[in-house]
């Protein structure tokens, strides 16, 4: 019998722990190769140890190397820095990998689109400050942007590494170097520097942002992989999202050189929590993508097309999907497909 691997659980805020508890029933029922180390981060982080993102949960993590996370919640406007974005950056998570697949047929067809999104540096390093103007302490806002040509070259070489090994055929790199010009002038021009490297073997062509965005919805087909600075591959995932039925069905991985973090995408929904009417599949899914890191593509396949049977055949589908299955009717559904 196999050893197993040890990783972090973050079961996350809201409909975080429900989702997680989901999640790995299906592991569970697949044979799972993990043993989880139980964390926690957000509000969950606060209410246990008096941090969004308490040492220990970041100890867990460099111990493993490896984690699965539920949402978190991050106030909006004031409070704390999003939890999601101080550990991508303690553990230099800097490739953030958003892949979309039609599951669910009836808004396009047969989508099947890669986002790479550089996942530390651009505006998201939030170099924030206010500048005062007579008796307002907050008249001016600014901030400040950060794209380093060595970052830029690092995740263009994962995108192109990644075309490669999964036998993708182009690569769009995303940019709005018209009018940042050097912000994200030095991101495309990083991307076609790298793009020589693989000429014959993946092809490349960029589009501007706005004109990307547009053509994901007129015609998707057209795009196979998309290389982002991190706002506007945050920006176009979530796009990429709504191709597919949306956030509920789009899972999430963010990589660096000595740890890998696995996450539902979408929100904790504090609205529904405790409901029973949370929909699992992006935290499933990116135990798909987290299976597929540990080399165990089998049992990532087996669970995805588990997700399919019971969606499409079984026709067990949770309220936002169309249907009326609980979380816990969704998964007893999936467990019976899966075992």
């Amino acid at each position: 019998m196999d050893k197993k691997i040890t990783a972090t659980l973050i079961p996350g805020d809201g409909i975080g722990p429900e989702v997680t508890a989901a999640t790995v029933r299906a592991l569970d029922a697949l044979g799972s190769p993990f043993e989880w180390d139980t964390q926690y981060a957000g509000m969950a982080g606060v209410d246990h140890c008096g941090d969004p993102v308490p040492q220990q949960t970041l100890d867990s993590i460099r111990r493993n190397g490896l984690a699965l996370k539920g949402p978190l919640t991050t106030p909006v406007g004031a409070g704390f820095r999003s939890a999601n974005v101080r550990m991508r950056e303690e553990f230099k998570l800097y490739a953030n990998v958003r892949p979309v697949r039609t599951i669910i047929p009836g808004r396009y067809e047969d989508i099947d689109i890669v986002l790479i999104r550089e996942n530390i540096e651009g505006l998201y390093v939030a170099h924030e400050h206010f500048i005062p103007v007579g008796d307002d302490p907050r008249a001016v806002a600014v901030s400040t942007g950060i794209n380093t040509r060595d970052g830029a070259r690092r995740i263009a070489r994962f995108a192109f590494d990644y075309a490669l090994k999964h036998g993708r055929k182009k690569v769009t790199i995303v940019h709005k170097a018209n009018v940042l010009k050097a912000l994200t002038g030095i991101f495309l021009e990083a991307g076609r520097e790298v793009a020589k490297e693989y000429e014959g073997r993946v092809a490349v062509d960029d589009r501007i942002v706005d004109a990307c965005a547009m053509q994901l919805v007129l015609n998707p087909w057209q795009f196979d992989m998309l290389l982002c600075t991190n706002l506007f591959g945050d920006i176009l995932s979530d796009e990429l999202a709504g191709l597919v039925g949306g956030l509920g069905l789009a899972p999430g991985a963010n990589i660096g050189k000595d740890a890998a973090i696995f996450e539902a995408v979408h929100g904790s929904a504090p609205d529904i929590a405790g409901k029973g009417l949370a929909n699992p599949i992006s935290l499933l899914l990116a135990a798909g993508l987290m299976l597929e890191h540990v080399g165990k593509p089998e049992l990532a396949d087996r669970l995805r097309n588990g997700i399919q049977q019971t969606l499409m055949e079984d026709q067990v589908k949770t309220r936002d999907l169309g249907g009326t299955a609980s979380t816990d009717e969704f998964t007893a559904a999936l467990v019976k497909r899966l075992a």
